[in-house]
Protein backbone atom coordinates (compact mmCIF):
# COMPACT_ATOMS: atom_id res chain seq x y z
CA UNK A 1 0.00 0.00 0.00
CA UNK A 2 2.68 2.89 -1.28
CA UNK A 3 1.84 6.25 0.41
CA UNK A 4 2.65 9.11 -2.35
CA UNK A 5 3.05 12.47 -2.85
CA UNK A 6 2.25 14.11 -5.99
CA UNK A 7 2.47 17.67 -7.08
CA UNK A 8 1.38 19.04 -10.78
CA UNK A 9 1.72 21.94 -11.47
CA UNK A 10 0.88 23.59 -14.71
CA UNK A 11 2.24 27.33 -15.92
CA UNK A 12 1.07 29.79 -18.36
CA UNK A 13 2.63 33.32 -19.37
CA UNK A 14 1.64 35.79 -21.50
CA UNK A 15 3.89 39.45 -22.54
CA UNK A 16 1.64 41.60 -21.08
CA UNK A 17 -1.23 41.09 -18.23
CA UNK A 18 -4.68 39.24 -20.02
CA UNK A 19 -7.88 38.59 -19.13
CA UNK A 20 -9.26 34.93 -18.07
CA UNK A 21 -12.49 32.83 -18.65
CA UNK A 22 -13.74 30.40 -17.27
CA UNK A 23 -11.31 27.21 -16.55
CA UNK A 24 -12.41 24.07 -16.05
CA UNK A 25 -9.68 21.63 -13.74
CA UNK A 26 -9.38 17.94 -13.40
CA UNK A 27 -6.28 17.28 -11.25
CA UNK A 28 -8.01 15.67 -8.25
CA UNK A 29 -7.70 11.56 -8.12
CA UNK A 30 -10.88 9.48 -8.29
CA UNK A 31 -11.92 8.02 -5.14
CA UNK A 32 -12.11 4.05 -5.23
CA UNK A 33 -11.45 0.86 -3.31
CA UNK A 34 -7.39 1.27 -4.94
CA UNK A 35 -7.20 4.83 -4.26
CA UNK A 36 -7.53 6.87 -1.37
CA UNK A 37 -7.29 10.45 -0.93
CA UNK A 38 -5.31 11.39 2.15
CA UNK A 39 -5.60 14.98 1.47
CA UNK A 40 -5.98 17.18 -1.65
CA UNK A 41 -5.39 20.84 -2.38
CA UNK A 42 -5.11 23.36 -5.30
CA UNK A 43 -3.97 26.49 -5.31
CA UNK A 44 -4.72 28.89 -8.24
CA UNK A 45 -2.81 32.38 -9.30
CA UNK A 46 -4.54 35.06 -9.32
CA UNK A 47 -6.79 33.73 -6.74
CA UNK A 48 -10.08 33.13 -8.68
CA UNK A 49 -12.89 35.21 -8.02
CA UNK A 50 -15.18 32.34 -7.65
CA UNK A 51 -14.11 28.34 -7.77
CA UNK A 52 -16.91 25.73 -7.68
CA UNK A 53 -16.56 21.83 -7.82
CA UNK A 54 -18.74 19.04 -9.51
CA UNK A 55 -19.09 15.63 -10.96
CA UNK A 56 -19.37 15.11 -14.29
CA UNK A 57 -21.56 12.23 -16.21
CA UNK A 58 -18.40 10.15 -15.45
CA UNK A 59 -18.54 10.91 -12.01
CA UNK A 60 -14.75 12.69 -12.57
CA UNK A 61 -14.74 15.48 -10.09
CA UNK A 62 -14.16 18.73 -11.69
CA UNK A 63 -13.37 22.11 -10.37
CA UNK A 64 -14.85 25.39 -12.37
CA UNK A 65 -12.60 28.60 -11.56
CA UNK A 66 -13.83 32.14 -13.10
CA UNK A 67 -11.47 35.06 -12.18
CA UNK A 68 -12.18 38.57 -12.35
CA UNK A 69 -8.87 40.68 -12.50
CA UNK A 70 -5.68 40.37 -15.38
CA UNK A 71 -2.86 39.08 -15.04
CA UNK A 72 0.88 38.09 -16.62
CA UNK A 73 0.81 34.65 -15.11
CA UNK A 74 -1.72 32.12 -14.69
CA UNK A 75 -0.61 28.91 -12.42
CA UNK A 76 -2.60 25.95 -10.96
CA UNK A 77 -0.59 24.16 -7.97
CA UNK A 78 -2.33 20.88 -7.17
CA UNK A 79 -1.03 19.08 -4.61
CA UNK A 80 -2.21 15.50 -3.34
CA UNK A 81 -1.74 12.44 -1.09
CA UNK A 82 -2.56 9.40 -1.60
CA UNK A 83 -2.76 5.63 -0.40
CA UNK A 84 -2.25 3.22 -3.58
CA UNK A 85 -3.41 -0.06 -3.46
CA UNK A 86 -1.62 -1.44 -6.56
CA UNK A 87 -4.02 -4.41 -8.31
CA UNK A 88 -2.15 -6.83 -11.27
CA UNK A 89 -2.43 -9.39 -13.97
CA UNK A 90 -3.36 -12.55 -11.89
CA UNK A 91 -5.57 -10.23 -9.82
CA UNK A 92 -8.07 -10.12 -12.97
CA UNK A 93 -10.67 -12.63 -12.53
CA UNK A 94 -13.25 -13.44 -15.14
CA UNK A 95 -16.26 -14.64 -15.62
CA UNK A 96 -16.42 -18.50 -16.90
CA UNK A 97 -18.36 -17.25 -20.52
CA UNK A 98 -16.01 -14.77 -20.71
CA UNK A 99 -12.54 -16.27 -20.85
CA UNK A 100 -12.56 -17.10 -24.26
CA UNK A 101 -13.01 -15.00 -26.96
CA UNK A 102 -15.42 -13.79 -28.57
CA UNK A 103 -18.32 -13.55 -25.91
CA UNK A 104 -21.22 -11.09 -25.99
CA UNK A 105 -21.95 -9.18 -22.35
CA UNK A 106 -24.90 -9.84 -20.43
CA UNK A 107 -28.29 -8.34 -21.21
CA UNK A 108 -28.37 -6.18 -17.70
CA UNK A 109 -24.87 -4.76 -18.82
CA UNK A 110 -24.67 -4.04 -22.79
CA UNK A 111 -27.19 -0.81 -22.42
CA UNK A 112 -24.97 0.53 -20.01
CA UNK A 113 -21.61 -0.63 -22.11
CA UNK A 114 -22.76 0.48 -25.82
CA UNK A 115 -21.18 4.11 -25.67
CA UNK A 116 -18.17 2.34 -24.78
CA UNK A 117 -17.92 0.06 -27.30
CA UNK A 118 -18.94 2.38 -30.06
CA UNK A 119 -15.96 3.28 -32.49
CA UNK A 120 -15.24 7.15 -32.68
CA UNK A 121 -13.02 7.28 -35.55
CA UNK A 122 -13.37 6.38 -39.14
CA UNK A 123 -11.66 3.78 -40.47
CA UNK A 124 -13.25 3.05 -44.53
CA UNK A 125 -10.75 0.48 -45.29
CA UNK A 126 -10.68 -1.52 -42.05
CA UNK A 127 -6.99 -1.27 -41.09
CA UNK A 128 -7.59 -1.12 -37.36
CA UNK A 129 -9.83 -4.06 -37.73
CA UNK A 130 -7.12 -5.96 -39.27
CA UNK A 131 -4.41 -4.60 -37.14
CA UNK A 132 -6.48 -6.02 -33.92
CA UNK A 133 -7.49 -9.13 -35.74
CA UNK A 134 -3.87 -10.07 -35.11
CA UNK A 135 -4.77 -11.24 -31.68
CA UNK A 136 -7.19 -13.45 -32.19
CA UNK A 137 -6.35 -17.22 -32.51
CA UNK A 138 -7.48 -18.61 -35.75
CA UNK A 139 -8.78 -21.68 -34.01
CA UNK A 140 -11.50 -19.26 -33.56
CA UNK A 141 -11.54 -19.27 -29.71
CA UNK A 142 -8.43 -17.22 -28.04
CA UNK A 143 -7.82 -16.32 -23.95
CA UNK A 144 -9.33 -13.07 -23.51
CA UNK A 145 -7.27 -12.05 -21.11
CA UNK A 146 -4.33 -13.09 -22.93
CA UNK A 147 -4.98 -11.36 -26.22
CA UNK A 148 -5.68 -7.87 -24.53
CA UNK A 149 -2.22 -8.42 -22.23
CA UNK A 150 -0.36 -9.06 -26.18
CA UNK A 151 -1.85 -6.09 -27.60
CA UNK A 152 -1.14 -4.08 -24.70
CA UNK A 153 2.70 -5.82 -24.93
CA UNK A 154 2.88 -5.04 -29.00
CA UNK A 155 2.30 -1.67 -28.64
CA UNK A 156 4.75 -0.69 -25.90
CA UNK A 157 7.24 -3.05 -27.95
CA UNK A 158 6.37 -2.36 -31.63
CA UNK A 159 5.88 1.42 -31.59
CA UNK A 160 8.27 4.41 -30.61
CA UNK A 161 7.13 6.38 -27.74
CA UNK A 162 7.82 10.20 -28.56
CA UNK A 163 6.62 12.83 -25.76
CA UNK A 164 4.48 15.64 -27.57
CA UNK A 165 3.72 18.29 -25.29
CA UNK A 166 1.05 19.97 -27.75
CA UNK A 167 -2.72 19.93 -27.91
CA UNK A 168 -3.87 17.56 -30.18
CA UNK A 169 -3.59 13.72 -30.37
CA UNK A 170 -2.96 11.71 -33.79
CA UNK A 171 -5.81 9.72 -35.39
CA UNK A 172 -5.38 5.70 -34.40
CA UNK A 173 -4.73 5.28 -38.46
CA UNK A 174 -1.67 7.82 -38.06
CA UNK A 175 -0.58 6.40 -35.51
CA UNK A 176 -0.61 2.96 -36.99
CA UNK A 177 0.87 4.44 -40.25
CA UNK A 178 3.57 6.54 -38.33
CA UNK A 179 4.60 3.61 -35.39
CA UNK A 180 5.09 6.30 -32.90
CA UNK A 181 3.29 8.69 -30.59
CA UNK A 182 2.92 9.86 -27.25
CA UNK A 183 0.46 8.11 -24.33
CA UNK A 184 -2.19 9.39 -25.80
CA UNK A 185 -2.15 8.39 -28.85
CA UNK A 186 -1.62 4.65 -27.96
CA UNK A 187 -4.45 5.00 -25.76
CA UNK A 188 -6.60 5.54 -28.36
CA UNK A 189 -5.44 3.23 -30.76
CA UNK A 190 -6.07 0.35 -28.65
CA UNK A 191 -9.75 1.91 -27.54
CA UNK A 192 -10.40 1.95 -31.15
CA UNK A 193 -9.09 -1.66 -31.71
CA UNK A 194 -10.42 -3.13 -28.64
CA UNK A 195 -13.63 -1.47 -29.59
CA UNK A 196 -13.62 -3.25 -33.00
CA UNK A 197 -13.54 -6.94 -31.24
CA UNK A 198 -16.43 -5.78 -29.44
CA UNK A 199 -15.03 -4.77 -25.99
CA UNK A 200 -16.07 -1.86 -24.03
CA UNK A 201 -13.12 0.69 -23.35
CA UNK A 202 -12.45 3.66 -22.15
CA UNK A 203 -10.08 6.93 -22.15
CA UNK A 204 -7.93 7.28 -18.45
CA UNK A 205 -6.49 10.66 -18.07
CA UNK A 206 -4.11 10.25 -14.76
CA UNK A 207 -0.25 10.09 -13.80
CA UNK A 208 2.08 7.45 -14.08
CA UNK A 209 4.96 6.53 -11.55
CA UNK A 210 7.50 4.15 -10.61
CA UNK A 211 6.53 1.67 -8.45
CA UNK A 212 10.49 0.38 -7.44
CA UNK A 213 13.57 1.67 -8.91
CA UNK A 214 13.41 -1.80 -11.08
CA UNK A 215 10.06 -0.82 -12.73
CA UNK A 216 10.83 2.28 -14.50
CA UNK A 217 7.86 3.51 -16.24
CA UNK A 218 7.54 5.54 -19.41
CA UNK A 219 5.85 9.24 -19.33
CA UNK A 220 6.31 10.56 -15.98
CA UNK A 221 6.65 14.18 -15.57
CA UNK A 222 3.50 15.22 -16.78
CA UNK A 223 0.02 13.78 -17.27
CA UNK A 224 -0.54 10.21 -18.60
CA UNK A 225 -3.20 8.42 -20.54
CA UNK A 226 -4.03 4.37 -20.55
CA UNK A 227 -7.03 2.02 -21.46
CA UNK A 228 -9.86 0.81 -19.30
CA UNK A 229 -11.13 -2.55 -20.78
CA UNK A 230 -14.67 -3.93 -19.24
CA UNK A 231 -14.30 -7.54 -18.26
CA UNK A 232 -17.07 -9.71 -16.61
CA UNK A 233 -16.34 -10.84 -13.32
CA UNK A 234 -13.25 -8.32 -12.67
CA UNK A 235 -15.71 -4.96 -14.60
CA UNK A 236 -12.74 -2.03 -15.67
CA UNK A 237 -9.53 -3.00 -15.89
CA UNK A 238 -6.55 -0.92 -16.82
CA UNK A 239 -4.21 -1.96 -19.83
CA UNK A 240 -1.33 0.82 -20.62
CA UNK A 241 -0.31 0.38 -23.96
CA UNK A 242 3.07 2.89 -23.44
CA UNK A 243 4.23 0.63 -20.83
CA UNK A 244 3.09 -2.46 -21.13
CA UNK A 245 1.26 -3.22 -17.92
CA UNK A 246 -2.06 -4.95 -17.03
CA UNK A 247 -3.50 -3.73 -13.83
CA UNK A 248 -3.03 -0.72 -12.20
CA UNK A 249 0.67 -0.80 -10.56
CA UNK A 250 2.06 2.90 -11.28
CA UNK A 251 -0.76 4.06 -12.56
CA UNK A 252 -3.35 6.78 -10.67
CA UNK A 253 -6.76 7.01 -12.44
CA UNK A 254 -8.19 11.45 -12.66
CA UNK A 255 -10.23 11.63 -15.02
CA UNK A 256 -12.08 8.64 -17.27
CA UNK A 257 -14.04 8.87 -19.97
CA UNK A 258 -15.40 7.56 -23.99
CA UNK A 259 -13.20 9.64 -25.48
CA UNK A 260 -9.52 11.67 -24.23
CA UNK A 261 -12.09 15.36 -25.41
CA UNK A 262 -13.83 14.97 -22.31
CA UNK A 263 -10.73 14.21 -20.20
CA UNK A 264 -8.87 17.34 -20.55
CA UNK A 265 -6.62 17.90 -17.28
CA UNK A 266 -7.05 22.01 -17.39
CA UNK A 267 -8.54 23.98 -19.93
CA UNK A 268 -9.80 27.49 -20.70
CA UNK A 269 -9.95 30.66 -22.49
CA UNK A 270 -7.98 33.89 -22.26
CA UNK A 271 -8.00 37.37 -23.61
CA UNK A 272 -5.98 40.34 -24.92
CA UNK A 273 -3.46 41.19 -27.52
CA UNK A 274 -2.42 38.98 -30.27
CA UNK A 275 0.51 36.91 -29.44
CA UNK A 276 0.73 37.44 -25.68
CA UNK A 277 0.78 33.83 -24.85
CA UNK A 278 4.41 32.99 -24.18
CA UNK A 279 4.58 29.64 -22.95
CA UNK A 280 2.99 26.69 -20.96
CA UNK A 281 4.77 23.99 -18.83
CA UNK A 282 3.95 21.60 -16.78
CA UNK A 283 5.91 20.23 -14.16
CA UNK A 284 4.11 16.73 -11.88
CA UNK A 285 6.55 14.81 -9.59
CA UNK A 286 5.40 12.13 -7.61
CA UNK A 287 7.28 10.34 -4.52
CA UNK A 288 6.96 7.03 -2.65
CA UNK A 289 6.89 7.60 1.05
CA UNK A 290 9.89 4.85 2.33
CA UNK A 291 8.26 1.73 4.74
CA UNK A 292 9.15 3.62 7.59
CA UNK A 293 7.13 6.84 6.84
CA UNK A 294 4.42 4.48 5.24
CA UNK A 295 3.75 2.51 8.60
CA UNK A 296 3.24 5.64 10.58
CA UNK A 297 1.10 7.01 8.06
CA UNK A 298 -2.52 7.68 8.91
CA UNK A 299 -5.43 6.15 8.33
CA UNK A 300 -6.87 7.32 4.70
CA UNK A 301 -9.43 10.27 4.86
CA UNK A 302 -11.26 12.00 1.78
CA UNK A 303 -10.59 15.73 2.69
CA UNK A 304 -9.86 18.86 0.10
CA UNK A 305 -9.32 21.49 0.82
CA UNK A 306 -9.39 23.06 -2.33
Amino acid sequence: MPLLTLSHITRYTYRQPVAFGEHRIMVRPRESYDQHLVDATLAITPEPADIRWLQDVFGNSVAIATFDRTAAELVFDSRIRLDHRPAEVQDVDIEDYARLYPFTYSSEEMPDLLRSIERQHHDPQRRIDAWARRFVSASGQTDTLEMLSAMTAAIRRDFTYVARPEKGTQTPIETLERRKGTCRDYAMLMIEAVRALGFAARFVSGYVYSPTRREQRTGGGNTHAWVRVYLPGSGWVEFDPTNGIVGNRGLIRVAIARDLYQAVPISGTWSGFPGSFLDMTISVDITVDPPALQSAAPTPRSIATC
